[in-house]
């Protein structure tokens, strides 16, 4: 089974890229902040790699900022590259098949959001990554 689920803090604003056909991808990095404390007494935190496609994407993109609070549930997945130099570089990224905003908004950003609510799923094409190409 391949099932993770991740509550933390977007480290920086989310990446979004519309990809050939319109479909929508959205990257972020979720700072985790660990239950206990180390031998010096600090919290550590781990930043973990999220990655989503289609309606989610559009919507973290449209919602979230650095510092937003938010719940993502998905897999974790694996792929590697090859650099210019040879090097190989391997990755492994929460997929993110939903993704909670838990922030309390305030309410001049409630007003904000109810005039722009998100498009219908039928908009954004789910595509697994890996079988994109990018618009140049």
């Amino acid at each position: 089974m391949n099932q993770v689920g991740i509550v933390g803090r977007l480290t920086k604003d989310p990446v979004t890229r519309v990809m050939n056909e319109g479909r929508v991808h959205t990257s972020f990095i979720v700072a985790i902040s660990r239950n206990y404390k180390n031998q010096k007494g600090d919290v550590e935190t781990d930043f973990v790699l999220c990655s989503t496609w289609g309606r989610p994407a559009h919507n973290v993109s449209k919602y979230c900022r650095k510092g937003s609070l938010v719940a993502v549930t998905g897999r974790l997945q694996s792929r590697h590259y090859d650099k210019d130099d040879g090097t190989r570089v391997y990755v492994t990224e929460v997929l993110g098949d939903q993704i909670r905003f838990l922030d309390k908004r305030k309410e001049n950003e409630e007003t904000a959001h109810k005039q722009h609510e998100p498009e219908s799923e039928e908009d954004f094409d789910f595509q697994p990554p890996g079988t994109e190409q990018v618009n140049a």
